[in-house]
């Protein structure tokens, strides 16, 4: 049996499952993909191999785990949610499975990890560029703070409201708080 066939009889909710979940997956690829392809060359990054640059490299681990973070949480909000990150096709469960029992926001962290990561490897410590990812922190911020938690509380309500008590919102919790869907 063929995973296409498995889809087509698996029951309804199962299918909207992995078809929302390809679908985040999708919305996540082509944001990386395109972050990955335009950033970089906005930026100006350029490697550098030769001497005291090698270390640089070792920013790699946090820059790779901190992509990794972000593209499980796409697929918690397609497998979980039933949804994408982008706006236009939100979740339509609330995701408080997987890293988001640790913190509301991995996915953003996981982003910034990766790219503080790709920053140190690249070795740009322009003050501009600094005062540029503080602004776009505080964007992110200001964004999380007053569209995405009013949206997520009106739309999920009291569950939200129970999620946002007990899990922060950027400082990840040591251990997992356990929530009901």
């Amino acid at each position: 049996m063929t995973n296409v066939h498995a889809w087509r009889t698996a029951p309804a909710g199962e299918g909207y499952r992995w078809l929302s979940a390809a679908a985040s997956l999708a919305v996540g690829v082509a944001f990386f993909s395109l972050w990955f392809w335009l950033l970089p060359r906005w930026l100006g990054f350029s490697v550098e191999m030769a001497g005291v640059a090698r270390w640089r490299w070792l920013a790699a681990v946090p820059s790779v785990l901190g992509f990794a973070v972000a593209l499980r949480c796409v697929w918690d909000f397609g497998w979980t949610g039933r949804g994408t990150p982008a706006p236009v096709a939100p979740p339509q469960r609330l995701v408080v499975v997987g890293l988001y029992r640790y913190a509301r926001n991995p996915m953003y962290l996981g982003f910034a990890a990766g790219w503080i990561g790709l920053w140190v490897i690249f070795g740009h410590p322009d003050r501009g560029l600094i005062a540029a990812f503080a602004a776009v922190a505080l964007a992110v911020h200001l964004f999380v703070l007053f569209y995405e938690e009013p949206t997520l509380r009106e739309r999920f309500g009291a569950p939200y409201e129970e999620y946002r008590r007990n899990v922060r919102r950027w400082w990840p919790r040591l251990r997992a708080k356990e929530q009901r869907r």
